[in-house]
């Protein structure tokens, strides 16, 4: 879009084409935000420092520019009293334990909205009194960690509401049975529900990633470092 609207080859590119095309009004027919305005010179530089290295040009004409002022980011994550202040309105009944078996997983594993979805019976061993999850990440991305104890202590209680166990389960077997029909639980059913949570918790509303990123908040809470925690994810 850069070149196509300045009908310039790379090294004829100036500073005042770059801060133009940065600043201008975009296809939406609006003037660009301060994170467009940032993304697009981010891209432009990028592709110009590639062009440096390999020895393509001698010069980035975005260095001369100043970039936006970025509006400061809320927290995404609710925390450790967020989740604290959200499992207080889930009730107890099957589907509440379910629920509340899910948000526990969703915030002590840190896993993607599928891959704590997808886990079944089989996912689960047993180690030295240890317990462990294997899942199927994004991309194809395998692994195996061990399941906290709180989270553990959720599902066993769960499936203990519906008349199940875990070593008699089929490895197959979903861990999140609809307890009337016997189906897995889908994503959109639980975003729904949670959505009720949320707001009778009086908390933002928000979707299943929030766990993801309450998960990095807990522990950054409780003394992790950042690389901590890009680890654990």
């Amino acid at each position: 879009d850069f070149f196509g609207r300045t009908g310039k080859t790379p090294d004829q590119v100036s500073t005042q084409d770059v801060f133009a095309w940065a600043y201008g009004v975009g296809a939406s027919g609006k003037s660009p935000s301060s994170i467009t305005i940032g993304a697009r010179l981010a891209a432009v530089s990028s592709f110009y420092r590639f062009l440096i290295r390999m020895q393509i040009v001698t010069f980035n004409p975005c260095d001369a520019i100043e970039r936006p002022r970025m509006p400061e980011s809320r927290p995404r994550g609710i925390g450790g009293d967020g989740v604290k202040k959200l499992l207080s309105v889930v009730p107890f009944t099957p589907i509440g334990l379910r629920d509340r078996a899910l948000i526990l997983t969703l915030t002590f594993t840190a896993r993607r909205r599928t891959e704590v979805f997808s886990l079944t019976a089989g996912d689960l061993t047993t180690e030295n009194g240890r317990t462990y999850y294997a899942y199927r990440g994004k991309g194809g991305k395998t692994g195996r960690r061990e399941l906290p104890i709180p989270a553990l202590n959720a599902i066993q209680v769960w499936l203990a509401c519906i008349d199940k166990d875990l070593q008699a389960m089929r490895p197959d077997q979903s861990l999140w049975p609809n307890p009337h029909t016997g189906k897995a639980i889908t994503s959109g059913t639980f975003y729904n529900r949670l959505q009720g949570y949320l707001k009778a918790a009086g908390l933002p509303r928000g979707g299943v990633h929030l766990f993801r990123h309450s998960a990095a908040k807990v522990r950054r809470d409780a003394g992790d470092s950042i690389e901590e925690v890009s680890r654990f994810r």
